[in-house]
């Protein structure tokens, strides 16, 4: 790293926003946000839906649970 670029970097720190924003408000207001998040780490973890059964039925509960499933018009496949 250059002298400039460091200098650069130091006078202009990011800024991290603890606001949510519409995506996590979204996610929240489904009532499964935490089943919603254990089941994307378990497939950024392992790049295969199929080795996330257990996270997917246990977001799938949650989501029936809180009748997600007729506010969004989801189908039972």
């Amino acid at each position: 790293m250059s002298k400039e670029e460091n200098t650069t970097q130091q006078s202009n720190p990011t800024q991290e926003d603890d606001e949510p924003d519409d995506w996590d408000k979204r996610i929240f207001s489904t009532g499964c946000a935490d089943e919603n998040a254990k089941l994307t780490d378990c497939y950024f973890d392992k790049k295969d839906w199929r080795a996330c059964k257990k996270e997917m039925e246990i977001f799938r509960a949650c989501w029936k649970k809180h009748n997600n499933d007729t506010r969004t018009s989801t189908k039972d496949a």
